[in-house]
C-alpha cells in the first residue's frame, strides 16, 4: 500500500521517523448498550498506544481470495504474511477544518445550534456499517482529531461528550498558528489500512490539499471512501471520479435546524441571493492597510 505522505515530505530513505498515538484497536462493543446511538468503549484504562511510522505499514497485498469462502470470515482478508485482517469501517473527523469551513459557509461564528450533532452522525455512520450480527460484519471506529489551544476553556467538556458518544479523540496542543493535525490523521488511516481490511473510510474534511491524493489511492486499493464536508469548500471530492461526496447537511439529524446558507448544488429555479459574509467597508479597510503596509 502506498504510504501516506504530506506534500513536500522528504524522499524515501531520508524521511524522518515519526510516531503518533492512536486508539489501541477498535474497542469492543458494550455488553448492554444504552438507548440511542450504539457506543463502544475501550476495554483498557490505557487510552492510547504507540503507532509506528506508516512507511513501515507495507506487505498488505492480499493473497488467495479463496480465503473469503468461509462465511464466518466474510469481510475479512488475509495479508501476504498470513495475518487475518478483520473488516473495519473508519470515520475520521478533521475538527479544525470542519469548524473553519462551517464559519465560512454561514458567515458567522458557529453556535451550539449551528454546530453538527455527533450523536446523529454516530448513528448514521454505524447504520451504514450494516447489521452487526451478520457474520463478518465490520468493526466500527470513529476518531475526532483536534488542536487544543493553551487555554482550552470548555473544550474539556466537548472532548468528554465525544468520548461518551463512542468517539476516540486525538488531541494535539496548538502552540503555533500553523500547528496542524493533518499528518496525524493520515498516519492513523495508514495504520488502520495495514492492520485491518479497511472496507469503508468516511472522512469529514474539506481539505483537498492534503487528503485528495491519499484518499484516491485508497479507493484504488479497494476501500470505499466517502468525503463528508460542505459543498462550497469540497471541490476536490465533488470533482473526483473516485471519491463519493456527501454534503454534511445531508446527514440525517446532523443539525438541529437548517443552516443559513445557499447551496449552489441546490439552488431554487428562480435563483437566490447569497449575502456577503463580510462588510464591504471592513474588507476595503483591511485591503488598503495591507497594500500600504
Amino acid at each position: 500500500m502506498t504510504p501516506f505522505l504530506r506534500a513536500g515530505s522528504a524522499p524515501a530513505g531520508r524521511r524522518r521517523t515519526r510516531r503518533a498515538t492512536a486508539p489501541a484497536g477498535p474497542p469492543p462493543p458494550v455488553a448492554d448498550p444504552p438507548a440511542g446511538p450504539q457506543v463502544t468503549r475501550h476495554a483498557s484504562a490505557r487510552h492510547t498506544a504507540p503507532v509506528t511510522d506508516p512507511s513501515q505499514a507495507t506487505g498488505s497485498t492480499l493473497t488467495d481470495p479463496g480465503s473469503l469462502a468461509d462465511p464466518g470470515r466474510a469481510g475479512q482478508e488475509t495479508a501476504a504474511d498470513g495475518r487475518v485482517r478483520p473488516a473495519l469501517d473508519l470515520l475520521i473527523w478533521d475538527a479544525p477544518n470542519i469548524d473553519m469551513t462551517l464559519s465560512t459557509v454561514i458567515g458567522a461564528r458557529p453556535t451550539a445550534a449551528s454546530r453538527p450533532r455527533f450523536d446523529a452522525i454516530a448513528a448514521w455512520f454505524v447504520e451504514g456499517a450494516g447489521d452487526p450480527t451478520v457474520p463478518g460484519a465490520p468493526d466500527v471506529e470513529a476518531c475526532v482529531f483536534a488542536n487544543i489551544p493553551p487555554q482550552p476553556g470548555t473544550l474539556q467538556r466537548w472532548v468528554e461528550a465525544l468520548r461518551g458518544f463512542g468517539f476516540a479523540v486525538f488531541a494535539r496542543p496548538k502552540s503555533q498558528p500553523d500547528d496542524d493535525i493533518d499528518q496525524d490523521m493520515l498516519d492513523h488511516i495508514a495504520v488502520r489500512a495495514h492492520s485491518h481490511h479497511l472496507r469503508r473510510l468516511v472522512v469529514f474534511s474539506g481539505d483537498g490539499r492534503n487528503f485528495a491524493e491519499p484518499l484516491e489511492q485508497l479507493v484504488r486499493d479497494g476501500t470505499h471512501v466517502v468525503v463528508v464536508a460542505f459543498s462550497e469548500v469540497a471541490g476536490y471530492a465533488i470533482s473526483s471520479d473516485l471519491l463519493e461526496f456527501i454534503d454534511i447537511e445531508d446527514v440525517p439529524g446532523a443539525f438541529v435546524e437548517p443552516l443559513d446558507r445557499v447551496r449552489l448544488d441546490a439552488l431554487p429555479p428562480d435563483g437566490a441571493w447569497l449575502r456577503p459574509t463580510r462588510s464591504l467597508r471592513d474588507f476595503v479597510s483591511s485591503f488598503t492597510a495591507r497594500r500600504n503596509g
